[in-house]
């Protein structure tokens, strides 16, 4: 075989990730030892994978033939090294996982412990945007997206159905009244979320449609709203995840919960298309759909 594995993985790497230098950071290597592995994979074959100008990297026909499979070789590699595991405690590696700020902190945060000691050999690196982002420009394994999905790109796997509460806090409730009927939103504060539209249409029927908020203030990410609503700010709309400890623990109160539409939000791990899924990988997004189980 001309070609050498570091060579295929520094290709295959530099069209996944756009560039060279965003290819090396995912490989642990320079630059230029990427650039030179390209350069001898190349030369090897005699052929021009990758036409290169001073803005952007583009597959020649060649390059995208080749691609599928080198991308074969190294799946059936890494398949092949995982069998030798016999243990799954064995695995080792690192998952880099990204989601939003309130689900990092109210549901894998609480996780990560007993995750780690089932599987002592993983490192986790936990990321938080409140934004969806490319998986492949931030180097990311799995992250955890909510509502439907639209990117055809990526696997994903349904971990949970999170239902949504109307909520104030008792405080907010004595000082402003107990809401006897939905169209009574309409004259209290809202709190409510100014990046993710959607989510300001409440699962209530207020004169006869779905009602949409109107907040008096807005947040980029739902534990900034539960923490308004906890500070008796207004009434919210969130997911049963960030607060059920709350209403259980009576920090907050449910409303018309004898008229809610009640509305399931859905919650996916997603990953990038590949043939092979690192265990590594497959053994958390497993892990956490056993522990989400309680939310379907």
């Amino acid at each position: 075989m001309k070609s050498t594995i570091e060579e295929l993985q520094a290709f295959v790497s530099i069209v996944d990730c756009g560039s060279i230098v965003m290819a090396a950071e995912r490989l642990r290597q320079t630059a230029s030892g990427v650039s030179r592995a390209l350069q001898r994979l190349e030369a090897k074959l005699n052929i021009t994978l990758l036409e290169r100008t001073t803005r952007k990297l583009k597959l020649t026909q060649e390059g995208q033939l080749f691609l599928g499979k080198a991308r074969r070789i190294l799946n059936d590699l890494a398949e092949a090294e995982d069998s030798l595991l016999k243990l799954d405690e064995d695995i080792s590696g690192l998952i880099r996982i990204d989601s939003a700020t309130p689900f990092i902190l109210h549901v894998l945060v609480p996780l990560m412990h007993e995750f780690m000691r089932k599987y002592p050999n993983i490192e986790i690196e936990l990321n938080n945007h409140d934004q969806v982002i490319d998986l492949l420009e931030h180097q990311t394994d799995v992250a955890i997206r909510f509502g439907e999905l639209n990117d055809s790109t990526l696997h994903a796997k349904l971990l949970c159905r999170s239902r949504l509460y109307i909520v104030a806090s008792p405080e907010y409730l004595a000082q402003r009244g107990v809401l006897q009927h939905p169209q009574d939103l309409l004259a209290h504060d809202l709190i409510g979320f100014s990046q993710t539209q959607h989510l300001n249409t409440w699962p209530i029927q207020v004169q006869g449609k779905a009602f949409g908020a109107r907040p008096k203030i807005k947040a980029s990410n739902g534990e900034t709203v539960r923490q308004l609503a906890l500070e008796g700010a207004g009434i919210a709309c969130l997911s049963r995840f960030l607060v059920q400890g709350d209403i259980k623990a009576g920090r907050l109160t449910a409303l018309f919960e004898d008229q809610i539409e009640l509305h399931y939000q859905k919650i996916h791990a997603v990953y990038y298309l590949q043939e092979h899924l690192p265990k590594r990988v497959w053994l958390f997004i497993e892990f956490l759909a056993e522990k989400l189980r309680e939310y379907l």
